[in-house]
């Protein structure tokens, strides 16, 4: 008895999405096996997982606060600077003008 063959494709289809799924799989258990063991070489145990993300945003929050830092001080020296050029020029004109 032959098989039609859109059973036949059918058949192989569902092979073949069964292999890439088991594929899939196998390959997120590799993945998953793998950063667990770099973070096991690290020190990070799967229990610390809280108190690494609350080390992850601390670190985060100090980084913003550094940059906001570097950005206030930098529109001070700017400030500092430009206002020393205006007083200059206006000592200047001050001098010229009293001659």
């Amino acid at each position: 008895m032959k098989m039609p063959d859109d059973e036949i494709r059918a058949i192989v289809a569902e092979t073949l999405a069964e292999q890439h799924r088991l594929h899939q799989e196998s390959i997120g258990a590799i993945v998953l096996k793998a950063v667990a063991s770099v973070l096991a070489s690290f020190g990070i145990e799967d229990d610390d997982r809280k108190e690494v993300r609350a080390d992850f945003q601390h670190l985060r929050r100090w980084r913003k606060s550094v940059e906001q830092a570097q950005n206030y001080t930098f529109k001070a020296v700017i400030t500092v600077i430009v206002t020393g050029l205006v007083g200059a020029v206006w000592l200047g004109v001050k001098v010229m003008l009293g001659k």
